[in-house]
């Protein structure tokens, strides 16, 4: 196959399915991916190579020079966050608003693939996929703690500590953190990704987006570059997730049953996990992994009815309303407010390495979401990843979120402290004060674990993808190895400075991402405006060449 399958610009010239080199299935079981050409695209290239020589570099000097490792990632996090932090602020609401543009403008009628396409799963199995195999580790990770750290410690001084005000700004700033700018990231990187493979019949490789820009070039030293820049943001994305999904596993198997809270478990762990996910993506077991994210989505709907019902429901309710009209009626000054006035720290710690995570996450997750998203529009595709995934992850929030604030402000609670002593302790803090704490905690320990092994799955065949010039179905080899090295990574991580080096190096390690992506949403429009243009000519075009009646 030649390195780029040659189509027309307009919507109407699609390529044909069997000209994709994308398939339907991204390794997570989301469908069975059409036969791949194969005639060079599994051979492994400079891409390759060169990631995996950069990787084993890093894996080896955070082994033997750990203390250098960290005093270069922290002053390397002070310059980036001080000089450029704004940049991800203002990218990113850049991003969603031209997405919203994108959505009620004319283009959004356009599908992605053939006008005769329609999506292959339901918008039931769609979102379930998706909030299952992207972000699912947060719902438990992130759903007490940050709202419970936050409460205890209001963002940018706007409410006094553990009082009401502070609950309210402690759930606006969780919603700002994982709601529209995130999915906007992600919205981004899937519709780029699925308009070029399905629309145009490219690649599915990021320096491919780029074509409307560098044209052949795409294919030479500054795509690879793009390539490989794509490989670290997503490794070093994923690596963070493991070790997080470690920790909260340590954690909570702590509290039930003793084990001992320190690396030695969370190393265990990771390397558990990381065997389970690997034999996974070389086996095919993936394939079950659509029915692991209705598990998991089923399991995590029975623990937030539980908890709704068990906990406060009426304080819940009233907390959400209100949290939500202050997030609606602050969302423009939480966008760009930066750390000109100090706060550099606190933004570190949430606001900026929140943004900087979502954005190494974009590869993985517009891979992914192009491969289930192909006969969609692109209004529908806008829509639906902007606004669902963050309305369920908001209502989960204020739920889980909103009952530890309650267990603290109103019943003498000490989960905010807790907390602060262990980031993982939050979760299962919280269940200790609600019914049957034993059965959600044993729960919460089974969604963390099925999250953490579809996500790390799927991004192993991204990993293996992006190395393999695109190949549909990287070889077996390539897959072990991107798995051990992921797995690697978040060890070295974790032995290196636990939760502050994952936050750290996510930090650093993705400002240069953060430009691709600003670049592929130029180059996206660019296309897009370009195409609908020449689509509106040949209509017209047939329309004055029509017979007219006398």
């Amino acid at each position: 196959m030649s390195e780029q399958v040659h189509v027309g610009s307009g919507a109407n010239r699609t390529a044909e399915p069997e000209d994709l080199v994308a398939p339907r299935d991204d390794g997570s079981g989301t469908g069975k991916a059409p036969p791949a050409r194969r005639d060079g695209t599994g051979r492994l290239g400079s891409v390759f190579w060169a990631s995996i020589a950069v990787a084993t570099v890093f894996v080896a000097w955070a082994t033997l020079f750990t203390e250098n490792l960290n005093r270069v990632t922290a002053a390397s996090l002070d310059w980036v966050t001080a000089s450029f932090g704004w940049s991800y602020l203002l990218i990113t609401l850049a991003i969603l608003v031209f997405l919203v543009s994108l959505a009620f403008s004319p283009i959004g009628r356009t599908r992605l693939g053939k006008d005769t396409d329609r999506p292959e799963f339901s918008n039931l199995a769609w979102l379930t996929m998706l909030l299952g195999a992207v972000m699912g580790i947060g719902l438990v990770s992130y759903g007490v703690a940050e709202p419970i750290s936050h409460l205890a410690v209001p963002p940018h001084g706007l409410a006094e500590p553990n009082t009401p005000e502070a609950a309210v700004r402690a759930l606006q700033y969780s919603y700002f953190d994982w709601g529209l700018h995130a999915w906007a990231i992600f919205a981004v990187f899937g519709l780029a990704i699925a308009y070029s493979t399905y629309r145009k019949g490219r690649r599915p490789l990021v320096s491919q987006l780029f074509r409307p820009f560098l044209g052949d070039r795409a294919d030479g030293p500054i795509g690879k570059a793009i390539d490989v820049l794509s490989v670290f943001a997503t490794l070093f994305g994923t690596a963070t997730s493991l070790g997080l999904g470690a920790l909260q596993i340590n954690s909570g198997m702590g509290r039930l049953f003793g084990i001992p809270v320190d690396s030695v478990p969370q190393v265990l762990i990771i390397a558990a996990v990381t065997a389970l996910f690997t034999l996974s993506a070389v086996t095919g077991i993936d394939r079950g992994i659509k029915w692991l994210s209705f598990v998991s989505g089923g399991l995590a709907t029975v623990m937030f009815v539980f908890v709704l019902v068990m906990g406060p429901t009426v304080f819940l309710v009233n907390l959400y309303i209100e949290s939500i009209g202050m997030w609606a009626g602050d969302f423009f000054r939480m966008s760009l407010q930066g750390a000109a006035f100090g706060d550099l720290e606190w933004m570190q710690g949430w606001t900026y390495f929140m943004l900087a995570w979502w954005v190494s996450w974009g590869a993985f997750v517009g891979i992914f979401l192009a491969r289930i998203s192909r006969g969609r529009t692109i209004r529908g595709f806008i829509a639906g990843v902007l606004t669902v995934p963050s309305v369920a992850f908001f209502t989960w929030f204020a739920v889980f979120g909103g009952t530890a604030i309650h267990v603290d402000l109103f019943q003498g609670g000490d989960i905010a402290a807790q907390t602060a002593a262990d980031f993982g302790n939050a979760f299962f803090a919280t269940l200790e004060h609600l019914p049957l704490s034993t059965a959600t905690s044993v729960v919460a320990i089974l969604l963390t674990v099925i999250f953490f092994v579809t996500s790390a799955d799927s991004n192993t065949h991204v990993l293996g993808t992006l190395t393999s010039r695109g190949a549909l179905d990287p070889r077996r080899p390539v897959l072990v190895l991107w798995g051990l090295i992921t797995g690697l990574t978040a060890i070295v991580l974790m032995l290196a400075g636990g939760l502050d080096a994952l936050q750290n190096t996510v930090i650093v390690t993705s400002l240069p991402f953060l430009v691709i992506i600003a670049g592929l949403s130029l180059a996206l429009g660019r296309e897009l405006v370009r195409d609908h243009r020449a689509d509106n000519d040949n209509d017209k075009e047939k329309s004055d060449a029509a017979p007219r009646n006398p």
